[in-house]
């Protein structure tokens, strides 16, 4: 029997959790989940009792921030999965390859381009591995349109048109928490737009060489609500008299996973989960438009907003054949709010392909148990289990990690210069 894998996570808010529950339930006979390592104790033993309560797996050791080379030395993993704050992935990944195991990491893989260099001159340096969890690859609906793609029915790829909408309820929870803190995020061009830049580069097989785009803060912050007419204002939710009523709090004492991750572990280390949208200190954009040249000479225009009333996306893929349109609507949900597997589960989804010279036709896209669409049970696998040989290449290595938030980081450059930006220029290979 081949000897199981170990692993330790650092970071154990709620984006953890799908890789601590993978380790300790489906894919224990292969891989082995050997300690946590978090700046917050509360958060690291309330992942403990998920593991030992809901899956009869032993308590694993936990380690402070401060304590990770001693986890290293002690641990001797084979890998390191990073969940932190993003602005950290960075640390973690370079000092996991230093000390000798490959890394893991969630997206977006850092926030800027001196990071992402620093991440590149580590793996030339140390030949360790690191691997991009961009389960979004894996969706059916995703994995269809590349297929469409692969096939050739909309022939050379010349233009996208990509539309995402997160809702009131999802894309207000990224103004709640660390996100709304650009050093922190990179802003929702990096955290989020990461996905979505992602897929354009694997569907297209390309890589952004020019990116233009303007974003704004249009709806949530102080200033706008003060524009709307607001006047009633408070600084968290959770107890506030001010907040009753209002659509867009967040009491975490009403819900008990997040009071025991969140509410009753802010003692420790000062952070709030529960800010108000329409408070100060937001750094971030809520209104975006980026358009991208990739180096196949293909173009995309791209829009993300923070505060629709629906959730979702519209993807338009114009070929010299014909045009493939992707539609897709997603329940809603807040991050550590409920059962993972419901995260990035879709209302209802569609794949069209319309032909140059014949009749628009459907794409059957068949879903399957798990988080987007049953997707990420096949991400976890490539991971954790025994890969298959995958046709659409959907592991993702650093260079993928890299070109994704490179589209991210350079609309950023761009939203404050007003000028394009030459992606070759942020980071050398």
């Amino acid at each position: 029997m081949a000897r199981r894998k170990k692993f330790v996570i650092v970071g154990t808010g709620g984006r953890s959790r799908m890789f601590y529950q993978a380790l300790a339930g489906d894919f224990k006979k292969t891989s082995q989940l050997c300690a946590f390592c978090d700046i917050n104790q509360s958060r690291m033993d309330f992942a403990n009792n998920v593991i030992s309560t809901e899956y009869g797996h032993r308590p694993v050791p936990t380690y402070k921030f401060e304590d990770f080379d001693k986890m290293i030395k002690e641990i001797k993993p084979d890998g390191v999965i990073v969940t932190c704050i993003d602005r950290a992935h960075h640390k973690y990944i370079i000092r996991a390859m230093e000390l000798g195991c490959d890394a893991i990491s969630e997206k977006p893989m850092t926030v800027d381009e001196v990071k992402c260099q620093e991440i590149i001159d580590t793996i030339k340096r140390t030949k360790k591995n690191l691997r991009v969890t961009f389960n979004y690859r894996y969706a059916p609906i995703s994995t269809m349109t590349r297929d469409c793609i692969m096939k050739g029915l909309v022939g050379d790829v010349t233009s996208v048109h990509f539309e995402w909408l997160l809702d009131v309820r999802h894309g207000a929870d990224y103004f709640r928490r660390w996100h709304r803190d650009k050093r922190n995020s990179g802003g929702l061009m990096v955290h989020k737009a990461t996905h979505h830049f992602d897929l354009i580069n694997w569907w297209i097989d390309s890589s952004p060489k020019i990116v233009f785009g303007m974003g704004d803060l249009k709806f949530y912050g102080r200033a706008n609500a003060e524009n709307r007419g607001v006047t009633n204002f408070y600084y968290r939710s959770t107890g506030s008299k001010n907040a009753k009523g209002d659509p867009f709090a967040l009491d975490l004492a009403k819900d008990e996973r997040m009071s025991k991750l969140y509410y009753k572990a802010e003692v420790e280390d000062g952070y709030l989960r529960d800010q108000s949208v329409f408070g100060d200190g937001i750094s971030i954009e809520d209104t975006m438009s980026v358009m991208v040249r990739y180096k196949n000479n293909a173009v995309m225009t791209y829009s993300l907003n923070a505060y629709m009333p629906w959730e979702g996306y519209n993807v338009a893929i114009n070929g010299t054949k014909g045009r493939l349109e992707v539609n897709c609507a997603h329940h809603s949900y807040i991050n550590a709010g409920g059962d993972v597997s419901q995260d990035g589960i879709s209302a209802w989804e569609k794949i069209t392909v319309h032909p140059m010279h014949d009749k628009p036709y459907p794409v059957k896209i068949v879903q399957a148990e798990g988080g987007h669409g049953g997707g990420d049970p096949i991400l976890l696998n490539d991971i954790f289990g025994t890969p298959k040989n995958d046709k659409y290449h959907r592991a993702a290595g650093y260079v993928d990690g890299a070109m994704s938030i490179l589209t991210g980081i350079a609309a950023n450059k761009s939203f404050a210069t007003g000028l394009p930006v030459d992606v070759d220029t942020l980071v050398k290979f």
